[in-house]
């Protein structure tokens, strides 16, 4: 575990109540936020299992995607969005950071990098469909992704995995796409989505 993966998540995660107010600016009136009380908890939470302290009673172990998936209800007054999910991305990468250490002190950086190629080679397989068969679509009555925005994401992810051509992760994370009917389904776009940034941070 590197000191400043550590200082990170103590940094972001250890903020909690009155702590965690300085850190996050209240929402705009008017302006939905994340409530508070949840933020806190993760942040705790994400603070004890980075440091080693294991997980609550029933709740699996998190990681570098869980707190990328974290959730938390909007409410009015909570914390702004923005500062919170740019914290959630520095936790993230600090996860996987160690995640990535682990595994390398476990099975050595060959079996690390020959995992990570061959994941990132199903996904090359995946996004090199033709355009508009890339993912199925939403049914005949319901809205999905817009398939032209989508393909689009999927060539540069391409062009990425094949030629190296530059695209960080925060850009992946900062994806978003407008809705058409018949489009692509969204769990399938944002599930492909999730293991591409998954791999992206296993080679940083």
């Amino acid at each position: 575990m590197t000191d400043q993966s550590s200082s990170t998540v103590q940094a972001d995660a250890a903020e909690t109540g009155s702590a965690a107010a300085a850190l996050f600016p209240e929402a705009p009136r008017r302006v939905l936020g994340y409530e508070k009380r949840a933020v806190d908890a993760f942040l705790e939470r994400a603070r004890r299992e980075f440091e080693g302290d294991p997980a609550p009673d029933g709740a699996a172990h998190l990681t570098a995607a869980a707190v990328r998936t974290a959730a938390f209800p909007l409410v009015k007054r909570g914390y702004a969005i923005e500062p919170v999910d740019a914290a959630l991305a520095r936790i993230e990468d600090a996860f996987a950071a160690r995640d990535r250490e682990a595994a390398v002190s476990s099975s050595g950086t060959k079996v690390w990098v020959e995992q990570a190629r061959d994941e990132a080679q199903v996904l090359l397989d995946h996004l090199s469909r033709p355009r508009n068969r890339r993912f199925a679509r939403a049914g005949w009555l319901r809205f999905g992704y817009r398939t032209d925005e989508v393909d689009l994401v999927a060539d540069r992810l391409v062009e990425y995995f094949e030629t190296g051509r530059p695209i960080s992760v925060e850009q992946v994370r900062a994806v978003a796409f407008r809705m058409q009917r018949r489009g692509y389904r969204e769990e399938q776009v944002d599930a492909l989505l999730d293991a591409v940034i998954d791999v992206m941070l296993a080679v940083r």
